[in-house]
């Protein structure tokens, strides 16, 4: 099937696999098809060294060591490993979990089901911006907490925590912190050493790199100790069996370290594209409204909440440019976006809000496109109310 789309606007759902990830990739599928754990001939010795390398370049990008890595088949699953797998080895002590209302729904959903289990779940309030109130934060965690699991960005408004700042409460109370960081990873600058961050999920295809794979760092210290949700053959330290998955690895580590090259570059040029974006669509329709931090927010990221006016029938009447009303994660649900009712949105104003996300390919003629289309857009769904 042929997609007539021109102008691809949802980078924080899924964006494309760069092609230079592609080259590192396609040989391991054909040429190099070695099995990584096959270490008696040259065809899994080679591939080993491939992984091995594509091990450092995911460490590199957060500050970590190669032994700290973990590859999954995506956030989801490093971030249900961090946190079930913490949980179930030290059952019995600490029992308070710490995460926000504004989390993706593989770590608000681990929540819950560790609160089935006895676990005592608390959830610090964010303040209209969608960032961590940290005086309501800092009375919640104690000697009591075994971990706090905060998000480094939003999937839907793109607001940045100040990861450091909550990685410090932690270690002053001896607390474990998660960060879900598939929005982060290769988008803003992350240092699981300067930020006291413990355990760390990355995705793949959030940063350029293929879908279906990921990465879990686990800070090596003798007191962290994470049980596999994956038993057998006892491949990736121990925590989770199976064969890696050496092309799309090599892949993912490719992306990390051309994400690592190129942030502060790319960081730039996006914020001016978002920049101008917003500036567009304000000129011309009165009312809108920016969800989330003004500044504190990932480059490529706008949230709109336009008057008066459901963002589907927008996306309906908007023609040639991707767009989406939600989280991929949530889009289909039925239910409205849990994260901008933790903002304080009633369910009227959460319908009408669009989610823009930007990426490495989105050039400058486009986005003066897309402004003009979106404006139409919003004009014509608008008369069609009237």
């Amino acid at each position: 099937m042929c997609i007539d789309m021109d102008i691809y606007l949802d980078n924080q759902a899924t964006t494309a696999t760069d092609p230079r990830v592609v080259d590192a990739m396609l040989p391991f599928f054909n040429e190099r098809f070695g099995n990584p754990h096959s270490a008696q001939h040259a065809y899994g010795l080679d591939a080993a060294q491939a992984v091995a390398k594509a091990r450092a370049q995911i460490a590199a990008l957060i500050g970590a060591q190669p032994s700290e890595i973990v590859f999954t088949s995506g956030a989801t699953e490093a971030n249900n490993q961090a946190i079930l797998g913490l949980a179930r080895a030290y059952k019995g002590t600490r029992r308070q979990l710490v995460t926000s209302r504004i989390e993706h729904p593989c770590v608000s959903a681990s929540m819950e089901l560790l609160e089935t289990q006895g676990f005592d779940v608390v959830y610090a309030p964010t303040d209209k911006f969608g960032r961590l109130d940290m005086t309501e934060f800092r009375k919640i965690v104690s000697a009591d907490t075994l971990l706090v699991s905060i998000m480094a960005a939003n999937n839907e408004i793109g607001v940045i925590q100040d990861i450091a700042a909550i990685g410090e409460v932690c270690s002053e109370h001896g607390a474990f912190f998660h960060t879900d960081a598939a929005q982060a990873a290769a988008k803003i600058h992350l240092d699981v050493d300067a930020q006291k961050i413990d355990l760390l999920g990355i995705s793949g295809h959030k940063l350029y790199g293929p879908m279906g794979t990921g990465a879990l760092y686990v800070r090596n210290r003798p007191d962290l100790r994470v049980e596999p949700l994956l038993v057998g053959g006892g491949q990736e330290f121990g925590l989770r069996s199976g064969t890696v998955a050496a092309p799309i690895v090599i892949g993912l580590g490719e992306a990390c370290a051309l994400g690592r090259s190129e942030l502060q570059h790319e960081a730039k040029r996006l914020r001016h594209l978002r920049d101008r974006l917003l500036a567009v669509v304000r000129q011309k329709v009165d009312g809108i409204v920016l969800i989330g931090h003004p500044e504190a927010r990932l480059p490529g990221n706008l949230n709109l909440c336009l008057p008066g006016v459901r963002a589907v029938d927008v996306i309906d009447t908007l023609d040639g440019v991707a767009i989406s009303s939600a989280s991929a994660c949530a889009t289909g649900g039925g239910t409205p976006s849990h994260v901008l009712d933790a903002l304080g949105l009633t369910p009227e104003e959460a319908q009408c809000c669009l989610r823009v996300g930007l990426g490495r390919f989105t050039t400058s003629e486009e986005i003066d496109i897309a402004g003009e289309k979106l404006v139409t857009a919003f004009i014509q769904a608008r008369a069609g109310l009237s």
